[in-house]
């Protein structure tokens, strides 16, 4: 699909702060796409997700109001890939497809950042983007954000990590880093920087 805008692929671990910063690119005037958000979505109560899950898992991952049971779910495929593996088949092609069509309603914007964690092992969008952003940040840190906000414990949040792309690999793809250690007037800072590089970018490429 061609596009008119500069799209970025904005990734990082778990709890590496990747909402904070699409929020800032976004109070530049950035077209942002969650991929997280599409995913609640089709996954909540009469979402367009739960009929295919039901199908492939039965009811029992589903909550009274029919919803997906997401503790139940993660522990479901934390200990068997090939069910973590028919989940994916499930979601991610309705995901990319409303990240296609929420593509379409950004057109107006200077460019469009699409958050999306598992950016490094989807093919799918990675050849969508033109840029990779990567939000980086210490693994214990990323540990102690994560117990803050959830219910989680360390243990439940060092295995998740380590299922997800190790830290090193992200950064090879990175074309673009930001660091997030230090506090929100650093991150902010940053953001400012490559907002002005994208948007940049951007206006030669629309000028062509």
């Amino acid at each position: 699909m061609k596009q008119d805008r500069q799209i970025v692929g904005l990734t990082g671990g778990i709890g590496s702060g990747k909402s904070t910063v699409a929020a800032l690119f976004a109070e530049h005037g950035a077209g942002i796409i969650d991929t997280d958000a599409i995913a609640h979505r089709l996954t909540q109560t009469g979402g367009e997700a739960i009929a295919a899950i039901r199908a492939a898992f039965g009811g029992s991952c589903l909550t009274a109001d029919g919803a997906l049971d997401r503790a139940r779910m993660r522990g479901l495929i934390f200990s068997d890939a090939a069910a973590k593996q028919r989940l994916e088949q499930i979601l991610h092609p309705l995901i990319f497809e409303q990240a296609e069509a929420q593509l379409q309603e950004l057109q107006t914007s200077p460019y469009i950042l699409v958050v999306v964690p598992l950016l490094p092992e989807s093919r799918t969008f990675r050849q969508l983007v033109q840029r990779v952003l990567v939000v980086d940040c210490d693994e214990n840190l990323q540990i102690a954000r994560v117990i803050g906000r959830s219910s989680l414990t360390e243990a439940e949040v060092r295995a998740i990590i380590a299922r997800q792309t190790p830290r090193a690999d992200r950064l090879r793809l990175a074309d673009d880093v930001i660091h997030n250690d230090a506090g929100l007037d650093s991150l902010a800072g940053q953001a400012t920087i490559l907002h002005e590089r994208y948007a940049e970018t951007a206006k030669m490429q629309n000028s062509n």
